[in-house]
């Protein structure tokens, strides 16, 4: 009879749902199938059981062929190359626990690199508009329970978070939400006729890049003041039906995602919306939450945090934590050439940097620290591959909403296998002894 794993913690997106249940063989080695979960959330904990999965690091060869190495040869490797790189970059970080980024974070103090976590090149700009206005937040426990009013702007949670809605925003019936879905009126933002979109009350369309300009109508028409005819595309009968009925809910909450980040106007989007949700808090009570992707992002930011002051961007080349996004960030490094060594762990800058910053990567000496056989580990000197955080090793991480929730073993790794922490200890180890001996 199959053996089933409750109440475990999903190790996709930001939503890190921990209502899975997760079957076993009768021994407990091979995972069955996984219940609750989405198709890409399901598909992660079955991947970890492919059989043709690289269990030992490998070592890109002059020819262009791989060898297999131990994982004492490649810490050494890695070690050395930190150690020797005059400004390596160490990157990712988004997708592992937090106690593997604080080792992390004690290595690039050591070596004196420049560190970042891919939200460089997604919500980068929402902690920057953070750190200028604050922000009203709220847990998605709250918002299940209490949000009547749910705005989705810029994003598309039925494609890139599957269960957010069914989870906390739209269809759970919570205390003061019995009714779920009826009981809350859903608005969507984009300029695109998404899935999400289809499902909304109002979707207002807007002109693509014009994000500032009707979150500033919308901040007009909260105050009942007059508005011009058409803003951002979207006619202003429209903008006032949407500030009423955002006024007039009991608790109203804005999701937003990249669609804003990463239109025209950046972190100044985000203030702009931070803004719009504090006028509607003279009204009724009302939350801003960031869409999140990657399963620990937020848990990088924070760790970072602790320790340094700042949360991506960090610039430890002088022996102390300097940030300045625009300059400290990964693609900025890459593309003026100031780099001369790449560390990766935890994301996939091979699929989503421009090709300029790639190229650059397969250029210097580099590691790639993964479970999987990534576009990254293709063009790295050194792939590490590792035990999957949340399923073959537990871990902190951080949810959407700055929640810290702790991730469960549900398998063993394949033997012999290093958890991501096990190596960057053997690495931070290693350089000790280097910069010891030097």
């Amino acid at each position: 009879m199959a053996k089933i794993v409750t109440d475990v913690v999903c190790p996709f997106c930001g939503t890190l749902c921990d209502d899975l249940e997760v079957a076993l063989s009768d021994d407990g080695k091979e995972i069955l199938e996984v219940y609750n979960a989405c198709a890409i959330g399901a598909t992660k904990f079955l991947h970890s059981q492919a059989s043709d999965r690289l269990t030992r690091p490998q070592k890109k060869q002059e020819d262009g062929s791989w060898k297999e190495v131990t994982y004492d040869e490649a810490a050494d490797y890695t070690a050395k190359m930190l150690v020797d790189a005059k400004k390596p970059l160490m990157y990712g970080w988004s997708s592992t626990s937090c106690s593997a980024q604080g080792v992390g974070a004690e290595i690039g103090e050591e070596v004196g690199a420049c560190m970042d976590n891919t939200a460089t090149v997604c919500h980068g700009s929402t902690l920057i508009a953070v750190q200028d206005v604050g922000v009203p937040s709220a847990t998605l426990g709250e918002i299940a329970n209490r949000a009547d009013r749910v705005v989705f702007w810029g994003c598309n949670p039925a494609h890139a978070h599957p269960r957010h809605m069914s989870r906390y925003s739209i269809f759970p019936r919570g205390f003061f939400t019995g009714k779920g879905s009826k009981s809350r009126q859903m608005i969507v933002v984009d300029p695109r006729n998404t899935d999400t979109a289809k499902m909304a009350d109002v979707h207002l369309q807007l002109e693509q890049g014009h994000d500032y300009e009707l979150l500033s109508a919308i901040r007009v028409a909260i105050r009942g003041e007059k508005l011009p005819d058409v803003v951002a595309g979207i006619s202003k009968e429209q903008i006032y039906e949407v500030a009423d009925t955002l006024k007039s809910g009991r608790f109203a909450v804005i999701f937003f995602g990249m669609g804003v980040t990463h239109s025209l106007g950046k972190n100044h989007n985000i203030d702009i919306a931070i803004s719009v949700t504090r006028d509607l808090n003279d009204y009724t009570k009302a939350a801003i939450v960031p869409m999140r992707g990657h399963y620990n992002v937020t848990g990088s930011g924070q760790v970072w945090g602790w320790q340094f002051g700042f949360p991506f961007c960090l610039d430890l080349t002088r022996g102390f934590a300097r940030y300045n996004p625009g300059d400290s960030s990964s693609n900025d490094l890459l593309v003026r050439d100031e780099l001369d060594a790449v560390f990766v762990l935890g994301s996939d800058p091979g699929a989503h940097f421009p090709v300029r910053s790639v190229k650059k990567i397969a250029q210097l000496p580099s590691v790639c620290i993964d479970p999987h056989i990534t576009p990254t580990s293709a063009v790295s000197k050194m792939h590490v591959p590792v035990a999957f955080v949340g399923v073959e090793v537990g871990g902190c991480a951080y949810r959407m909403d700055n929640v810290p929730i702790e991730t469960k073993k549900v398998v063993e790794p394949p033997e012999g296998m290093l958890t991501d922490e096990e190596f960057l200890q053997l690495v931070l180890n290693r350089v000790r002894e280097l910069k010891g001996a030097a």
